[in-house]
């Protein structure tokens, strides 16, 4: 009975935190995908020579050398011409799949930890990758049947790919926007099935981020607990601070995962386009590396960590005091 319990719990102080994190962090997501687009306006680079005939200079663009708009150029152009609710677009399929796969991830994360802990060293560097990158599911309350990361990511693909095209789509005040559901028949209509499932295999590369990223937090929550016990000060019950330090752990987990493994993101997008020419993962990867430089894979990576680092730290530390709060028996 305290097993169920406790898969409950986790369940709904996954489903709450990514809830949270979905809806502050909107707005950061739309820049993100935006900036990721083949489809972001390019502007010529412009040289100026000096020395010519009449002492004047000449003004010619630069040899073929384009650089994309800014940060700030794309939420200006969003805010000008969209409207401050374009930056909210997509949160709905966004909610959809964010909770219950949080609620999913959490619960799958705290069961393969148990898992993996009766195999490895307990607590260990190998038993944090691993229960990253595998799901376990409750089936009846009795049955633990083991199912990896990727089950979970096809699952979601055809929400994440209906949230991207709303995110991608570019109308002016006062132009009727398309929301998710006629999106979605628009997607099946004119691509079928298949058209649910671009980008998919990006998002299994993408396992990798969260993998190092739990490796990191786990790392620095243990180092955390240690310290706290060490303390002369130590108190058994949690405070502000540890949560903070938790935030803190999160935040720079995240940050340095990002960083890793960001390159999938803007493959996930490319694939994601509307008619677009990009068809495979290594084929989209190619084609960005060949006619826009490996820069290229790095466009949004702001917007993102200015999203992930922050939402993260509120998903977890979110996740964190829930199971605190309502007392999780075996942490």
């Amino acid at each position: 009975m305290a097993h169920n319990n406790n898969t409950l719990l986790h369940l709904f102080a996954g489903g709450c935190s990514g809830t949270v994190g979905a809806i502050v962090t909107c707005p950061l997501e739309v820049l993100k995908t935006r900036l990721q687009s083949s489809g972001l306006a390019l502007r010529p680079v412009f040289q100026v020579q000096l020395g010519t005939l009449n002492g004047t200079g000449v003004i010619r663009p630069g040899s073929g050398t384009v650089t994309p708009p800014g940060l700030l150029q794309v939420l200006r152009s969003i805010l000008e011409k969209e409207g401050p609710r374009s930056l909210f677009r997509g949160l709905g399929p966004n909610l959809v799949g964010v909770a219950p796969s949080r609620a999913i991830y959490f619960a799958a994360y705290k069961k393969s930890k148990e898992m993996f802990n009766g195999f490895f060293v307990p607590n260990s560097g190998v038993v944090h990758m691993s229960s990253a990158g595998c799901a376990v599911i409750r089936h009846n309350s009795l049955f633990l049947l083991p199912v990896s990361a990727f089950v979970t990511n096809s699952l979601m693909n055809p929400v994440w790919m209906v949230k991207t095209r709303m995110q991608l789509e570019r109308k002016v005040r006062g132009e009727k926007k398309t929301n998710a559901l006629q999106c979605a028949r628009y997607v099946y209509k004119t691509e079928g099935m298949r058209g649910f499932y671009r980008g998919l295999t990006a998002s299994y590369a993408g396992i990798s981020e969260t993998m190092i990223c739990f490796l990191i937090y786990e790392t620095l929550k243990k180092r955390l607990n240690e310290a706290r016990f060490t303390s002369p000060n130590s108190e058994t019950e949690k405070g502000a601070s540890d949560f903070l330090g938790l935030m803190m752990a999160a935040a720079f987990a995240k940050g340095c995962a990002s960083c890793i493994a960001y390159p999938h993101e803007v493959i996930r997008t490319r694939l994601r386009e509307e008619g677009s020419k990009y068809q495979y993962f290594f084929q989209t990867a190619r084609l960005v590396a060949v006619e826009e430089g490996y820069a290229a894979f790095y466009r949004g990576l702001i917007p993102q960590l200015i999203r992930q680092i922050p939402n993260t730290a509120i998903v977890l530390s979110t996740y964190e005091l829930i199971v605190h709060l309502m007392g999780d028996s075996s942490q």
